[in-house]
């Protein structure tokens, strides 16, 4: 799966505007949070392939999501060069944030060392992450989308 180039989905906040609804827009955009068992796709489990609300880019394959109970959606791997990682300082504490590497919008946080056992097939040493992911942030197909 070819991934757009990082940055190559750049646009302004008007351009995002007319796009995307507003919660969206919070969301992507401006790094908002879902609120926890409100999305649709946290207990959703059928088989496809999750891409990027904001510019359509596979970003997981539903063979990574587990349930992990807490709120959102809940990924141990996403698909290669599909997700950035970032450190996030906010609110007193440091985090990994997720973005999607082609359009930089964000998607949720990475928390490690919670001790689930999920299989990560291409790095065993990280196994134990869960890609915590606003369901807003995303959009299921049950094909891979067309590039």
């Amino acid at each position: 799966m070819a991934n757009p180039a990082a940055g190559s989905l750049e646009k302004s906040d008007a351009e995002w505007r007319a796009i995307l609804s507003p919660e969206q827009f919070k969301i992507i955009r401006e790094k908002g949070t879902e609120t926890a068992g409100t999305g649709q796709y946290d207990k959703f489990s059928e088989e496809g392939i999750y891409t990027c609300a904001a510019c359509n880019t596979p970003l997981y394959k539903s063979t990574t999501k587990f349930n992990s109970g807490c709120g959102w959606p809940a990924f141990f791997d996403a698909i290669p060069g599909a997700v950035s990682r970032h450190e996030d300082r906010k609110f007193g504490m440091t985090r990994i944030e997720i973005t999607c590497t082609a359009c930089g919008g964000h998607l949720g946080h990475v928390f490690k060392g919670e001790g689930f056992d999920t299989p990560n097939l291409r790095s065993p040493s990280i196994a134990d992450e869960r890609h915590c992911v606003n369901s807003v942030s995303l959009n299921f197909g049950k094909e891979e989308p067309p590039k």
